[in-house]
Order: structure tokens, then sequence, then C-alpha cells
């Protein structure tokens, strides 16, 4: 789950004063696309400038193309976001619809807004769906603002020890077109407890990361 953390925060009454969207990717307009890429460019350039790249012109995703996206709006523009797409995952063999979640930010004025928010709008568009599991991978090193933002609130459950195998989002003559990480699994109970969650120690994303 592609997630960029700010180190700044904000006034609570700034944070309530953002307006939160569901956008399904056909709705969006060049114009959205813009200033989404935009907000993408500020939001990862601090975690690194390769980060921001995938964002130069007006592309407005980085490696798989999302199907919906929760967008918080305010007076200055795109205050936070947050992507969907439904794909089958496998765990050791098992086939697995989840929405996968990523594209995950927040502008860094107001970082405290937190994933829950987003999430208030994104788990009655999972439920229509009709998906049994919302699914995320991040860094190992991000565990401890995950376990803040979602662990501790009931929200998910996150699993370690797990290497999870996707394929680059381009073809690189330098670079194998598979590419396995030691993550972090953020999984959020939607149509099944976490108690269905297959047991597995790798995951076949069979695709490039959202």
């Amino acid at each position: 789950m592609n997630i960029a953390v700010s180190p700044s925060a904000e006034e609570t009454s700034a944070r309530t004063q953002v307006q939160w969207s569901l956008r399904w990717e056909n709705e969006l307009q060049l114009a959205d696309h813009a200033e989404l890429a935009d907000f993408f460019r500020r939001s990862y350039g601090p975690t690194g400038a390769f980060n921001a790249q995938p964002f130069e012109g007006d592309r407005s995703w980085a490696g798989a193309r999302p199907e919906a996206r929760v967008i918080g709006y305010d007076a200055r523009g795109v205050a936070a976001h947050i992507g969907l797409l439904r794909r089958f995952i496998k765990i050791d063999g098992v086939d697995l619809l989840v929405a996968e979640l990523g594209l995950y930010a927040v502008r860094p004025d107001l970082e405290g807004l937190g994933i829950s928010h987003s999430m208030r709008v994104m788990y009655p568009a999972m439920r229509e769906l009709g998906v049994p599991f919302g699914f995320g991978t991040v860094r190992p090193a991000l565990e401890k603002h995950l376990t803040r933002l979602v662990g501790r609130q009931g929200l998910a459950t996150l699993l370690s020890g797990i290497r999870v195998r996707s394929t680059q989002p381009d073809v690189y003559p330098n670079l194998s077109p598979i590419r396995i990480e030691d993550v972090l699994v953020v999984v959020f109970p939607v149509g099944r407890s976490m108690g269905e969650w297959p047991a597995g120690t790798i995951i076949d994303r069979n695709g490039p990361e959202l």
C-alpha cells in the first residue's frame, strides 16, 4: 500500500472541514488527474525523490491503477486520498478476492487526519462491492504508525513474517519483472471475520502494487 507519512499536523478544527467523496476512475477528468498528481508529488516527495517520480506529468497512480478513490477535499484542494482495486491474490496457492487499498496520502499540514477518516467512506463502498477483505502492504518500518492508526482502533489486523510477490509496474531491461518483498500485511475484515483469512506466508499479488 503506497503510503506517505508526514511529520507535521494541524488543528482539529481544520480537519473537520474536509469533505469526503467516493470517485470512480471513469468519473475523473484530466483536471482531476492533474490535481491528484500534484498532490501525490507533494505528499510522497518528502519520503524520497524516487517515490514522487511515478506522478510526473498528470499521472495520478504509481503502479496498478485504482478503480475507485476516496478523496478528501478542503478549501485548499485535495487533502487526503486512498485508492481501491478489486483483485484476486493467492495466499500459499489459495485464491482470495480482496479490495486492495493503496495510494494513501494526507497533505502535510493535515497529517493528523488519519486513515480512519477515509476508511469511514471506504468501508461502505467495500461492503457494497461484496469483497470479504480489504488488503494492503506497507514497509515494516511503518508498523508502529499503522498500529496507532488502525490496529488499536480495531479497523484492521497487521500481519508480519509474510513475503509478497508482485510484478513491476513497467518492464525494465536491468530489472527482474518480479519483485519479492518482506512486508507488513494490513487486513481489513469486511464480509468475513479475520478468522477466515487463509493462513500462509507467501502472497502472490499477480500484478503491480496499487
